[in-house]
């Protein structure tokens, strides 16, 4: 048997609050673990369990040379919604990891954005069944005017953790 994933626990547990509280807690507990992210101030806005979306603000230390988010702060935005997921659904034993990213800047970014990252009912199968394996997880970046700036797939793989 899979044993609990202790953020599913916490998530659950903070998602019957208000929306608000929620919010707060659960990027309060990400950025905690995933440093870069609290630097970058990415925000948590919803979780659904399958689906969540992520808000990086256009503050200037994210920012490149013509004032809009950095192209390292939009991987980051990607890597961290799409990681988020993976993990949310893995079971307690097993430990998730970024295999490959590739990415592709289209368009020039607009002030804030927002990215939402999901896993098909196929794939969270696949998450709570195999030993290890690997999923290509779904995201779409937009920015405040609705231009998506960048396209690309995150392959996301997962191992048993070691025990000792």
């Amino acid at each position: 048997m899979a044993s609990p994933n202790p953020l599913r626990k916490f998530v659950d547990r903070v998602n019957h609050g208000p929306a608000w509280l929620s919010r707060r807690l659960i990027t309060w507990a990400f950025r905690s673990k995933v440093k870069l992210a609290g630097t970058a101030k990415v925000d948590i806005l919803e979780t659904d369990g399958t689906s969540v979306t992520f808000r990086q603000p256009n503050y200037r230390k994210v920012q490149n040379h013509i004032g809009s988010v950095h192209a390292a702060g939009m991987a980051l935005l990607a890597e961290s919604a799409t990681g988020f997921i993976v993990g949310l659904n893995l079971p307690g034993d097993k430990l998730p990891l970024l295999k490959n990213m590739n990415l592709n800047y289209v368009k020039r970014s607009t002030g804030e954005l927002h990215v939402k990252a999901w896993l098909t009912p196929e794939q969270l199968q696949k998450l709570n069944t195999e030993e290890k394996g690997d999923i290509s997880v779904a995201f779409e970046l937009v920015d405040e005017l609705g231009v998506v700036p960048m396209v690309g797939e995150m392959i996301w793989a997962w191992v048993p953790k070691k025990r000792g």
